[in-house]
């Protein structure tokens, strides 16, 4: 329902906007604007996802290989002991932490067609152990903070976009989206862990690291000269991820599958979920469209240039801001800003980058929470949403300070 007003909303502040500057100010081409960015935008986004097909096909292929080779499982059982610890009241052996692993471990190298069902599973397998069915159990809660924090090693849709959008570093923010996802989940998790009074000992101990290792990475890059550190940060995401390739081919003759025919089969899945990305994009860009050329975009984020322009702040990050905002309620509406974003100040501007980086920086909170509580009937979810926007915050401050860093 979120969604629904939101949409609704962008045509009817759109429209209150335009009859102000029509009978107002006397602006009788606002409303001429409005429709031409109407039907532009519905063209774009059909184009978008049109041009995503090859490349989603690409990857989704490659990501059945891993998947039918047992990746998810053998990533599944390299988290096994972090889990023991932040699962305390899940008895070991119990299938949730099968279930939940395997969720987290898809989500990690992008299959997010396989991550829902093994997150719903997990969430039911929860449930048997919850004594109050309608309110949120602890390692419920922990296990959905982990899931709308959105630790992503391989943004697969956001890499795809960019490259039928043709940017010239459709990879450049590969870099800038682990460090922010990274931030994002481990401030989740640390704060879910403090709440839940859980043995902080090993957990501050992996977060002292994690964070340790992350400042030391981030004060190398700025060390950098601007035009090295694109360079390096290229080199590294097609190493990453061509490596990644020819390790799921290698496991894959490891365990005798057959790789052609995996590859097909997750092709065929890519090609399904470009054309269902089809009429969201459409309509979200639509919607978006009308909106800004009505000049209500201008005054939002002006709004906001303003109360950061007060602090004293550089105030070029705030045109991403929407799209940072939009991404806890919906990630088609958010996907929609950044394109949008692209479209107003171009795929490869700071802004641009931004945008791509803030998409893939945290996840769609409240339609996680709406739906994996949801489908176990859970009512009071307790700190949960909290929790989450708090790690959301992390992740889109995380994202502005290394998108500087890398392209301002």
């Amino acid at each position: 329902m979120a969604l629904n007003y939101i949409w609704v909303g962008f045509f009817l502040i759109a429209f209150v906007v335009g009859l102000i500057k029509l009978i107002v100010f006397g602006d009788t081409e606002v409303f001429a604007l409005m429709m031409k960015a109407l039907f532009d935008r519905s063209k774009l986004g059909f184009e978008l996802s049109i041009g995503l097909t090859g490349i989603l096909a690409l990857w989704m292929g490659i990501m059945k290989i891993g998947e039918n080779g047992g990746v998810i499982k053998a990533l599944s059982k390299l988290l096994s002991p972090v889990f023991r610890i932040l699962f305390p009241g899940v008895p070991k052996g119990h299938p949730a932490i099968g279930s939940m692993m395997m969720n987290f471990s898809a989500n990690m190298i992008g299959l997010d067609n396989a991550a829902t069902p093994l997150g719903l599973k997990a969430m039911s397998e929860l449930q048997e152990l919850n004594p109050k069915k309608d309110t949120a159990s602890n390692a419920q809660i922990m296990f959905l903070v982990m899931n709308t924090s959105g630790l992503t090693l391989i943004p697969v849709s956001i890499i795809a976009l960019r490259v039928s959008a043709n940017a010239n570093n459709p990879l450049g923010i590969f870099i800038p989206i682990l460090i922010a996802t990274f931030v994002s989940t481990l401030v989740g998790v640390l704060i879910t862990a403090i709440i839940q009074k859980l043995n902080l000992l090993y957990i501050g101990l992996i977060s002292l690291i994690g964070a340790g290792s992350l400042f030391v990475l981030i004060t190398y890059l700025k060390s950098l000269p601007a035009d090295k550190l694109e360079l390096y940060s290229q080199l590294f995401a097609n190493i990453l991820l061509f490596g990644v390739i020819i390790l799921f081919i290698l496991i894959g003759l490891f365990k005798k599958i057959n790789i052609y025919d995996s590859f097909i089969q997750g092709a065929k899945d890519g090609f399904q979920v470009a054309v269902k990305i089809i009429p969201y994009l459409v309509a979200m860009l639509a919607a978006i469209g009308v909106f800004t050329a009505s000049g209500a975009m201008g005054y939002f984020t002006d709004g906001l240039r303003f109360a950061f322009a007060a602090t004293g702040l550089d105030t070029t990050f705030v045109d991403a801001l929407p799209t940072a905002v939009m991404k806890p309620l919906s990630g088609s509406g958010a996907r929609a800003l950044m394109v949008e974003s692209w479209n107003n100040f171009g795929v490869d501007s700071f802004v641009g980058k931004l945008t791509s980086v803030l998409q893939g920086s945290t996840e769609t909170t409240f339609y996680v929470l709406a739906v994996y509580f949801g489908s176990v009937g859970i009512k009071n979810t307790r700190y949960a949403a909290a929790v989450g926007l708090l790690a959301d915050l992390a992740g889109v401050i995380a994202a502005i300070i290394v998108s500087y860093i890398f392209f301002g």
